[in-house]
């Protein structure tokens, strides 16, 4: 990440339709294998060359929740994003495989926004997501659902 500083935005900011593609980051076979130490998921798939060429598959893949993960951090280092806010969850579902060398990429549009109903001086935000590859095939999909502080004062 460079040293810019990007302007964080507060959920008065955003407007329907805002979108964003994220820096890139690189799949490598030490992520994965660091993914599955801390995890404890070490499914051979992962992390087994040898028996990954026997699946369908045909080599190592990144775990799915390891591309959720990448997503949602990658989102965090784009120049669109928000103040610290909470995550009220994600819907996701995997595509393709991730792949060792993969580059992804992570492409997000706000689709919906509403105050808080529960918590005043917050408000909703929906963005559909896309993690996609080097070759622009979306490996991952869904939607994250945000609160986000509103603007001090603008209640």
């Amino acid at each position: 990440m460079s040293g810019e500083t990007t302007q964080e935005r507060y959920w008065d900011d955003a407007r329907e339709g805002d979108s964003c593609l994220s820096p890139e980051y690189l799949m490598t076979a030490e992520r994965i294998n660091a993914y599955a130490e801390l995890t404890g998921d070490f499914t051979p798939v992962h992390v087994d060359e040898a028996y990954a060429r026997t699946t369908p598959f045909g080599t190592r893949v990144a775990h799915g929740l390891f591309g959720l993960s990448v997503a949602d951090g990658l989102k965090t280092q784009s120049e669109y994003r928000f103040v610290p806010g909470m995550s009220l969850g994600w819907t996701w579902d995997f595509v393709r495989p991730i792949r060792i060398g993969d580059v992804l990429r992570v492409r997000f549009t706000v689709t919906g926004l509403r105050r808080s109903r529960s918590r005043p001086g917050w408000g909703i935000v929906i963005l559909p997501s896309e993690l996609i590859n080097q070759d622009g095939d979306v490996v991952q999909k869904g939607e994250h659902r945000l609160m986000i502080p509103c603007r001090p004062g603008s209640e």
